[in-house]
C-alpha cells in the first residue's frame, strides 16, 4: 500500500496528518502510472533504509502553518514495506475520527460532566465567604478573596504541564491522574482547620481540575474534523461555562442549609463518581499515542525494530527531548504565534472582567436588595438563561456558518470564518457593564438588574467558545497546548483582578466602576474584526 505524491504544488489535505512515501517508491510509480496529478497529502520522501536525523528543539516545536481549514481529511496509512505504521485505511475503526457518533457523544458528555464539577468548585464558595471568615476569625478581606480565587491559579498552571504531557503519554492516563488529584484535595478543603490550609488545598485542587479543562480541546481535535468542531467545542463549553454560572446558585443553597464544608463533600462525591466512570468508559484518542501502541505490538509480532510512527516520521526524538520541548510548547506559542498571544490577552481581559462582575453580586443583592444568602445565588438567574441559550444556539449556528461561508468562498474554508460570531458577541460585553452598573447604582428594580446580566452571559459564553474553536482550527496539531496557553492567561487574570475589585468599587462606585470596565471592553471590540480581515496575513507572516 503506498501513497503517491503530486508533482505540482497542492493544498494540504489534512491538518494533523502527513502521508508518506519514499523516493524509490515515487520513481517506480512514475514509471508505471506517469506523472498524473492525484488528490493526496503533502509528503516527505525518505529512504527505506535510512533513519531521519533527529530534529532540533526549534524544529520539534515548529508551528505548522495552516492556511485553510480542511473539510475532507486524509489520514496516514500503514506501509510496512518501508517500516511506516499508521492506520489500516481511511475508514480504520480504531481511528478516533471514525468513532461512531454515539461513542463520540458519550466521551464528550463524560468530559462535560467532570468539567461542570471542576468549574463549580471555582465559584460555589463565593456566597459562603462571609461564613468562612467568621468561622476562621479572619478579618483580612484580601486573604478571603484569595481563598476564593486561588483555585484559578492552579487551573492556570495545570494546563501548561498537563496538556503537553497528554500529547506524549496520551489523554486518558493524564486525565485520570489529574482528576484523582482534584478529588483528593476536596477532602483537604472540607477538613481545613484554617484559611491557610483552605488556600493551599484549593490551589492543589485547581491544578488537578485543570486536567479536564486542558485536555478537552485536544479531545475535540482528536474526535472531530473541522466541520463539526463547533458542535464539539459547544459540548465541551457546556461544562466550562455551566459551572461558574450554577456555582453561586448551588453554593448559596448548600451554604445556608448544610454549611460551607458540605460544598466540598458534595464536590468530592460528584467528582469521584465521574472520575470512576471515565476510568471505565474513557478511550485513548491521541492518534500518535495509539499508533505508538500499535508499533509496540507489531515489533513483537513481526520481530522488527525499524518501525516508525506515521505521525512522527520527520520528528524522531527521545522521550526526554519530546517531554522537555513539549512542556515549552504553550510558551513557544505565546511568543511565536501572534494570534495565540493576542487572544490570550483578550481572553484574560474577558475572564478578569467577568470575575470582577461576579465579585459585586453578593454585596449588591444582599445589602442593597435585601436578598438572603440563598437568594443571592438566584440573582445569577439572568446569567444562567443567557449562558444556556448561547450554548445551544452556538451549537446550531457555528458549524452551519462555517459551511455557508465556505460555499460562498468557492469551497475553501479558513479559520477566520469562525470570527464573525466573535465580533457579534464582543459588542454585547460593554453594553452589559453599562446597563448593570447604572441599574444597581441607581437602585433600579432587582428584576432589571438581573435582566442586565443576560447580555453579559451571552457575550462571555459565546466569545469563549468562538475563540477556542478558532484556535483549534489555527493549530490543530497543538490544540491542547495552544488552548493551555490561553487558559493560563485567562486563569491568572481571573485570580488576580478580583483582588483589586474592592478598591475599584470603593473609589468609583458601582456606576462609574462598571462604566470603566465597559470602556475597557469597548476598546477590545475591534480585535475580532481585525483578525477577520488580517488573520491570514498575520498567520502567514508570524507563523509561516
Amino acid at each position: 500500500m503506498s501513497i503517491h505524491q503530486d508533482q505540482q504544488p497542492q493544498k494540504e489535505a489534512t491538518d494533523e496528518s502527513t502521508a508518506f512515501e519514499t523516493a524509490h517508491c515515487q520513481e517506480e510509480d512514475e514509471k508505471q502510472h506517469g506523472a498524473s496529478q492525484r488528490n493526496s497529502m503533502e509528503i516527505t520522501s525518505v529512504e527505506p533504509s535510512a533513519t531521519p536525523p533527529a530534529l532540533s528543539d526549534r524544529e520539534i516545536l515548529e508551528i505548522p502553518r495552516v492556511e485553510n481549514v480542511v473539510l475532507e481529511e486524509q489520514y496516514p496509512v500503514t506501509n510496512l514495506r518501508y517500516g511506516i505504521v499508521a492506520w489500516d485505511g481511511q475508514d480504520d475503526p480504531s481511528n478516533p475520527r471514525n468513532f461512531s457518533s454515539g461513542r463520540k457523544a458519550a466521551l464528550m458528555a463524560l468530559m462535560g460532566c467532570i468539567s461542570i464539577v471542576v468549574s463549580l468548585s471555582s465559584s460555589m464558595i463565593a456566597p459562603a465567604m462571609a461564613d468562612i471568615r467568621d468561622e476562621f476569625n479572619e478579618h483580612d478581606q484580601v486573604l478571603s478573596d484569595l481563598a476564593a480565587s486561588i483555585i484559578l491559579v492552579g487551573k492556570g498552571i495545570g494546563p501548561l504541564i498537563l496538556a503537553p504531557l497528554s500529547e506524549i503519554y496520551g489523554r486518558r492516563v493524564i486525565l485520570d491522574l489529574s482528576n484523582w488529584v482534584f478529588v483528593a484535595f476536596q477532602i483537604g478543603c472540607a477538613l481545613a482547620p484554617n484559611m491557610a490550609t483552605l488556600i493551599v488545598c484549593r490551589l492543589c485542587a485547581g491544578f488537578g481540575g485543570a486536567g479536564c479543562l486542558a485536555l478537552a480541546p485536544g479531545l475535540v481535535a482528536d474526535l472531530y474534523a473541522a466541520p463539526s468542531r463547533g458542535l464539539g467545542t459547544t459540548v465541551m463549553g457546556l461544562g466550562g461555562i455551566a459551572g461558574p454560572v450554577l456555582g453561586p446558585v448551588l453554593g448559596g443553597i448548600i451554604g445556608q442549609r448544610l454549611g460551607w464544608r458540605w460544598m466540598f463533600w458534595i464536590l468530592l462525591m460528584l467528582a469521584g463518581l465521574f472520575t470512576m466512570a471515565l476510568m471505565v468508559l474513557n478511550l485513548e484518542t491521541n492518534a500518535r499515542v495509539l499508533i505508538k501502541t500499535k508499533i509496540e505490538k507489531l515489533e513483537k509480532d513481526l520481530l522488527r525494530d525499524d518501525l516508525r510512527n506515521g505521525y512522527d516520521l520527520n520528528r524522531p526524538a527521545s522521550k526526554r527531548s519530546l517531554l522537555w520541548t513539549g512542556l515549552r510548547v504553550p510558551f513557544y506559542l505565546l511568543r511565536k504565534s501572534l494570534i495565540v498571544g493576542l487572544l490570550a490577552v483578550y481572553t484574560a481581559l474577558i475572564f478578569g472582567l467577568l470575575f470582577l462582575f461576579f465579585l459585586t453580586i453578593p454585596s449588591v443583592f444582599e445589602n442593597d436588595y435585601g436578598f438572603s444568602e440563598q437568594g443571592t445565588g438566584l440573582a445569577n438567574l439572568g446569567i444562567c438563561i443567557g449562558s444556556f441559550v448561547t450554548i445551544f444556539a452556538h451549537a446550531i449556528i457555528s458549524d452551519k456558518w462555517l459551511r455557508r461561508l465556505t460555499h460562498r468562498n468557492h469551497g475553501v474554508a479558513t479559520p477566520e470564518m469562525r470570527l464573525p460570531l466573535l465580533s457579534i458577541y464582543s459588542c454585547l460585553l460593554p453594553v452589559s457593564f453599562f446597563w448593570y452598573g447604572w441599574s444597581v447604582d441607581k437602585r433600579a428594580s432587582c428584576a432589571l438588574a438581573i435582566i442586565s446580566t443576560i447580555p453579559l452571559a451571552i457575550s462571555t459564553t459565546g466569545m469563549f467558545m468562538a475563540i477556542v474553536t478558532y484556535v483549534i482550527d489555527c493549530h490543530p496539531e497543538h490544540a491542547a497546548s495552544a488552548t493551555a496557553a490561553i487558559t493560563f492567561a485567562r486563569s491568572m487574570a481571573g485570580a488576580v483582578l478580583p483582588l483589586v475589585g474592592p478598591i475599584l468599587y470603593q473609589n468609583l462606585g458601582l456606576g462609574w466602576g462598571n462604566t470603566l470596565l465597559g470602556v475597557i471592553a469597548l476598546l477590545f471590540v475591534p480585535i475580532p474584526i481585525i483578525l477577520s480581515r488580517y488573520g491570514p496575513a498575520i498567520r502567514g507572516r508570524f507563523e509561516g
